[in-house]
């Protein structure tokens, strides 16, 4: 999927559309967005030595899992988180790499959807998480 058909099943915009393609095999979402250096975050994290803030790359890996619901059935809801668990993280995210997220969803209980997902490096891995959040119709 390319940032138009994104847009579609995602309601991020603009500076908080933090996936720019993502891909669906076999109940697996995996994303990818390439850090230029001049988002908003870098500013102030850290000056002179910029790293992508955890937040953000929580916010990737749901982004990356939201992509599965991709439905008719899902169109007009929107995905709040409701809980981190297990975060871990490995390994910065700086400029210039391309981070690649791949998430699955463990669970349903609806409205609850509970995902868990890696995120990579060059194959490092730098992140890894479980997460929940509701799908809540606006």
């Amino acid at each position: 999927m390319n940032k138009q058909q994104l847009m579609e099943i995602l309601p991020h915009r603009d500076a908080m559309l933090l996936i720019e393609e993502a891909e669906v095999e076999d109940g697996k979402a995996m994303g990818s967005y390439n850090f230029r250096g001049d988002e908003w975050f870098f500013k102030g994290h850290f000056p002179g030595n910029p790293v992508v803030p955890g937040v953000i790359l929580c916010e990737i890996l749901a982004q990356s899992a939201s992509v599965l619901l991709g439905s008719g059935e899902t169109k007009g809801m929107t995905p709040y988180f409701t809980g981190l668990d297990n975060v871990r993280f490995k390994k910065p995210v700086k400029p210039g790499d391309k981070f690649c997220t791949e998430c699955v969803i463990e669970r349903v209980k609806e409205p609850f959807y509970f995902a868990s997902g890696k995120g990579y490096v060059d194959g490092k891995l730098c992140i890894k998480a479980e997460f929940s959040f509701a799908l809540i119709k606006e």
